[in-house]
């Protein structure tokens, strides 16, 4: 088997030894990866027969074994205290680069449109910026990279995600990972950096399993040391929160750390208990981190990762600072330093932010926790005793469900994918920066409220009709702030947004697996037009 390109691309980036490396990936992965999709929606299908969630039986020697530790955490990625991610466009890497952030996270999942260009580009401005000779021009402005950047770490695509520019279709995650670890492994261990990875989306141990046999199969084809690769989970799934030390176990000598993925995570609440109506989440901007299975989470995150000497890094601040508004940056910066203040106090060794001006306020609030120490891996909470009850007490969570929350869900759940459509996957909106993560929970959301026909503050029953009424108020407040020219110029597709939003919304008695994947498909529509 031989794997083709169907679309136009830089010859080099898709040379014999990436194709090679893809090839063994697919060839020798993609019939798991597929039967650990299966085995997704078989829990599913359990947990919304009624049964529940809890730590496995089969794997309790790993968890009670007190001397297992992941392979010691490279130099380069011992101080993360600050990171910033974002897209792979040139101007983002650019200044995230040098935002004076530790790290970077270079993101080809939630907040990058999978187009074809946007997937293949991001990845040569990722070899330059290595390199140190990304540049870019724009609006009579110069963009250069600095002396002393940040770190950089690549996110995959999840599993789930396919790449159909590729004969046969393999999996994006796989083309993401063999493109940049082939490419830039030899010039960042130059550095003295590495290939460092984000992995998304994992719901068990076994595809941690399956990742940590694809990092053995690109060392061995690459000729690098065992353990080169390292690689920070994302507990973004609630079946993964009950598996935390289980997957650090399958990628021990790859492993660097975990991440608490917040927004996905309440989407993988709804997504594991739609039936049950003691999940019923209020507001989305309600939930906080501090609520009681929200915190539960968070606390057994940092407990397991420092037991087993890997990083706890926090979540992400996706809080825009104003600068143009001076009220509203002061409680944009007010809000990233209670929540930065919360996560090293509680034991974090870093954080996410998602603008370069929230960088200080994320660092500041980290080094009086750290001071002069790269991380605080010695904390040990052995404090923390969590529960399987306590992981899923989602009826103790206080707040209502509200008319603008519902207004808010399917806003933001439009225009995103009317962003996410014209090739952008990151979108401010509102003084947030929204991702495929938050438009899922805004829809899930939506979805979850139809199902139990919840009543809001204002004594309406959600219903699709009343959805589609508010989609149309949206649809023309939407057109007013940013006006009809300029909607139709930047080719938003309202009624392409309105009907993907409602598709996976609204669907009776179904609940579609990711928003991306139908949204994937038209989004091919629109690249092959």
């Amino acid at each position: 088997m031989t794997i083709d390109l169907k679309a136009p691309a830089d010859a080099a980036l898709f040379d014999e030894t990436a194709l090679k490396l893809l090839h063994r990936l697919h060839d020798e992965l993609d019939d798991e990866r597929r039967r650990l999709l299966d085995a997704r929606l078989e829990t599913r299908q359990r947990l919304n027969a009624g049964e529940t969630l809890d730590f496995l039986e089969s794997t309790r020697s790993i968890r009670e074994d007190a001397e297992w530790r992941i392979s010691p955490v490279p130099d380069a990625l011992r101080d993360r205290r600050v990171e910033i991610t974002g897209p792979t466009n040139a101007k983002m890497v650019i200044n995230a680069l040098n935002s004076g952030a530790r790290c970077f996270m270079a993101d080809f999942e939630d907040s990058n449109s999978p187009t074809w260009r946007n997937m293949t580009e991001g990845q040569v401005n990722l070899q330059k910026a290595i390199r140190g000779t990304l540049e870019h021009a724009e609006n009579g402005k110069d963009y250069k990279l600095r002396e002393d950047p940040a770190l950089l770490l690549a996110r995959v695509r999840g599993l789930h995600l396919p790449e159909r520019h590729l004969e046969p279709v393999v999996a994006g995650a796989f083309m993401d990972f063999a493109l940049y670890v082939r490419h830039n492994a030899e010039a960042l261990l130059e550095r003295g950096w590495g290939p460092y990875f984000y992995v998304p989306k994992l719901e068990s141990h076994l595809e941690a399993r399956l990742w940590n046999q694809a990092f053995e199969i690109a060392e061995e084809e690459l000729g690098l040391d065992r353990g080169a690769i390292r690689a920070t989970v994302l507990i973004e799934t609630i079946p993964a929160a009950f598996q935390m030390e289980e997957i650090l176990y399958e990628l021990r000598d790859h492993a660097a750390g975990l991440n608490a993925g917040r927004w996905d995570y309440l989407c993988s609440m709804i997504k594991c208990f739609r039936e049950q109506p003691e999940f019923i989440l209020p507001d989305r901007n309600a939930v906080t981190m501090t609520v009681p299975f929200m915190r539960a989470y968070t606390e057994q995150l940092v407990a397991v990762c420092h037991r087993r000497g890997a990083h706890a890094m926090g979540g992400m601040s996706a809080v825009i600072p104003s600068r143009t508004d001076e009220e509203a940056n002061q409680r944009a910066f007010d809000a990233v330093a209670a929540d930065k203040k919360r996560e090293a106090e509680a034991g974090y060794d870093g954080t996410w932010v998602a603008h370069p001006d929230s960088v200080p306020v994320a660092m500041e609030a980290f080094d009086k926790v750290l001071g002069d120490r790269p991380n605080q891996l010695d904390r040990q909470r052995d404090d923390v005793r969590v529960t399987n009850k306590d992981l899923l007490s989602v009826g103790e969570t206080p707040g209502d469900a509200t008319l603008e929350g519902l207004h808010n869900d399917v806003n933001v759940g439009i225009q995103y994918l009317s962003s996410w459509l014209r090739g952008n996957g990151a979108a401010g909106i509102y003084g947030l920066m929204e991702d495929a993560a938050t438009a899922e929970i805004a829809r899930g959301q939506v979805w979850q409220w139809i199902r139990h026909e919840v009543k809001l503050d204002s004594g309406q029953i959600v219903t699709p009709e009343l959805v589609r009424e508010i989609a149309t108020e949206e649809l023309a407040r939407i057109r007013k702030e940013i006006g009809d020219d300029e909607w139709f110029e930047r080719e938003g597709r309202p009624d392409l947004s309105r009907e993907l939003f409602e598709r996976v919304a609204l669907s009776d008695g179904t609940f579609e697996e990711f928003l991306t994947l139908p949204a994937y498909e038209k989004l091919l529509e629109i690249e092959q037009a």
